[in-house]
């Protein structure tokens, strides 16, 4: 379990370096990891209206409220909102059809702020992606967005369990050789941060797709990867998050 170093805005994980000296950084909480899993759709890529649109059409294709299947597509597998959703329908048919409308439609996929940069900055073995998504429409929107293709990816295809389960994380953290509790999780949703916290991950929350009351199990909260810094060293990296306020208003 991580702990708050008195006086401090760091934190550290029992035997990871805690005789380093705590730097004081007003407004900023420091993590220090030797991995980074992110998820990709709401924090490396906008594909917010993309998945709108998708999703009302198979909504209202299907006589259900797209309001509420909209929702609960956020952060889940598609063939589990399918299922949950729709229970009368063939799930694994279903899938396909909603997986070929967001791969065709790309309006306004588009790399979030900071994400380009920071990925350049991180080395190939110190991070890896965890979505919900495919793999083909994972790859597809990381490319349209302009932004790079890791070499280190965990999918829907992937696990049996999509989140909220931690298996998508501890199969993360499985590729980068890491243990659970020397992984740093960025997410976007209330199921993505269950599904780290679960896999035994501390959680960096950013707002672009829920309202920040809806992210209160995380650690720290961010507007977008453009608020985070990353200094790369030889066995670990520290991670200065600028928070936000409101995660617990």
């Amino acid at each position: 379990m991580s702990r708050r170093v008195p006086g401090t805005q760091r934190y550290l994980r029992p035997g990871l370096n805690d005789s380093l000296p705590a730097p004081a950084i007003l407004g900023n909480v420091v993590f220090v990891c030797r991995g980074i899993l992110f998820d990709v759709d709401g924090v490396l890529v906008d594909s917010t209206r993309a998945v709108a649109r998708v999703w009302r059409r198979w909504a209202e294709e299907r006589g259900l409220d797209p309001a509420i299947v909209i929702h609960e597509a956020h952060g889940r597998r598609s063939i589990e909102t399918v299922r949950a959703l729709a229970p009368h329908l063939d799930a694994e048919l279903e899938n396909e059809h909603v997986e070929s409308l967001e791969i065709a439609d790309r309006e306004g996929i588009v790399a979030l702020p900071g994400a380009a940069e920071l990925l350049r900055r991180l080395p190939a073995d110190r991070f890896s992606l965890v979505t919900s998504a495919t793999r083909a429409l994972a790859v597809a929107r990381l490319e349209h967005a302009g932004l790079r293709v890791p070499e280190r990816l965990i999918s829907a295809d992937d696990v049996a369990d999509g989140k909220p389960s931690p298996r998508p994380y501890l199969n993360g953290a499985a590729l980068l050789g890491l243990r659970s509790r020397d992984c740093l999780v960025f997410e976007d949703t209330a199921a993505g941060i269950e599904s780290a916290r679960r896999a035994g991950m501390q959680v960096v929350a950013l707002d672009t797709t829920y309202p920040a009351r809806a992210l209160a199990a995380a650690d720290a909260l961010a507007g977008t990867l453009a608020d985070v810094q990353i200094e790369v060293r030889e066995d670990e990296m520290t991670v200065s998050v600028a928070e936000k306020q409101g995660r617990n208003e």
